[in-house]
């Protein structure tokens, strides 16, 4: 299980069909996240689902178990493929919502954010009040994962190879290629080094979105990757 998503983080759908005709006859897996999504709504993610598209709607619930578990159900229902939510809302959190999105279709998966890929060693310690190391921290939220069923996890690339001896499916947003700047994310690596890592997925935003040719960097993403 290994797949190429593209982060599309555009405005509205228009600047998202602009991108999408770029790539031609291409269908590659979309991530559509809060900016997308607060501003088009459900309709979307069906339009794109009815267009054929894989979808991981990237939301990160994080509420009381009751909130998240509704909250998912509603996505769920959308047909996407890929859910998340944050794994610092604890087990009981995670596992409700994992159960009810499983009643509804069993093969979509649920995925828990661990530490964001803008998150630093010195603000996990400093603002977060963490004091275990990035690597024992994702860890201890990628065991909470597994006990409460869920699939998988987000993290960065850089701690796949924890992810992946815990027998979970990783997402791992920032990549980027040799020559492009890191924005504003932290824990980054290139699709080639993710591959070594062993990323199951890996997430790619504007080192395609923003490329003069997305589906030339797109397809090389593939390459160095799969």
């Amino acid at each position: 299980m290994k797949d190429v998503i593209i982060a599309c983080d555009f405005e509205n759908k228009e600047l998202l069909y602009q991108f999408l005709d770029k790539l031609g006859e291409e269908r590659p897996y979309l991530k559509i996240g809060m900016e997308l999504f607060y501003q088009e709504g459900p309709s979307i993610v069906r339009e794109l689902k009815a267009k054929g598209f894989k979808i991981f709607l990237d939301l990160k619930l994080h509420d009381i178990p009751n909130t998240v578990t509704k909250a998912a159900i509603r996505i769920a229902n959308l047909g996407v493929d890929i859910i998340n939510v944050h794994a610092s809302g604890g087990i009981k959190m995670m596992e409700s919502a994992c159960k009810a999105i499983k009643e509804i279709n069993k093969d979509t998966l649920v995925i828990a954010v661990t530490q964001l890929t803008s998150t630093s060693d010195q603000m996990l310690k400093e603002e977060l009040l963490i004091n275990n190391t990035m690597n024992e921290t994702v860890k201890q939220y990628a065991i909470n994962t597994k006990k409460a069923g869920l699939d998988g996890v987000v993290c960065s690339p850089l701690e796949a190879p924890i992810i992946k001896e815990l027998g979970l499916i990783s997402v791992t947003p920032g990549i980027r290629f040799s020559d492009n700047t890191k924005d504003d994310q932290v824990r980054v690596t290139t699709p080639l080094k993710a591959k070594e890592l062993g990323s199951s997925f890996i997430v790619v935003g504007r080192a395609i979105t923003a490329s003069e040719n997305p589906k030339a960097a797109y397809l090389k993403c593939i390459k160095e990757f799969i």
